[in-house]
């Protein structure tokens, strides 16, 4: 994967995310997203929805409605100082990349803006899809949306599809 960044002329180096403890901050995602369909809780439409088991999203919904402010608060304060690493990080970088749902960096930019962008990059052993995620610098889409695309444009994973499995 590397050597096909490179061979698109990209200048690679190592870099190193914030290492923060970002678990406080899944608080403002739970709170955030029960905000966003708080009208499908409150008017119990979220009864309909066909995942209902104890991780399912309607149920972080209404649990979310009993986050106290203060910890909400006190997460916004993480939030702020991650924001501001992060600002002095992408002066270095103008796209990093990093696998998808891999360490913190789907929690980190949901929660500093940064726009990303991820694409098909294989298979595991057992054949379920993997993928890439290209994360760029705030207001700075056009530049994540084409190394993405110049990835992409570099390989097929975007047209293989993984073998159907049949239950009997």
């Amino acid at each position: 994967m590397l050597d096909v960044l490179r061979a698109q002329g990209l200048d690679l180096m190592p870099m190193e995310l914030p290492a923060d403890d970002l678990a406080p901050l899944v608080t403002i995602l739970y709170a955030e997203a029960a905000a966003a369909f708080d009208e499908l809780t409150r008017s119990d439409q979220d009864d309909t929805l066909t995942w209902q088991d104890k991780e399912a999203w309607p149920n972080s919904f209404r649990a979310a409605r009993l986050i106290p402010a203060v910890e909400y608060i006190l997460a916004n304060r993480i939030r702020t100082t991650l924001m501001q690493k992060m600002a002095v990080l992408m002066q270095t970088v103008d796209v990093f990349v990093a696998p998808s749902f891999v360490g913190n960096t789907l929690v980190l930019t949901n929660l500093t803006g940064h726009p990303a962008v991820v694409v098909p990059n294989g298979f595991t052993e057992k054949n379920t899809p993997t993928s890439i995620s290209f994360i760029g610098n705030l207001d700075r889409e056009a530049e994540v949306l084409a190394v993405a695309k110049a990835y992409q444009d570099a390989t097929d994973f975007h047209l293989k599809y993984p073998p159907m499995q049949y239950s009997s």
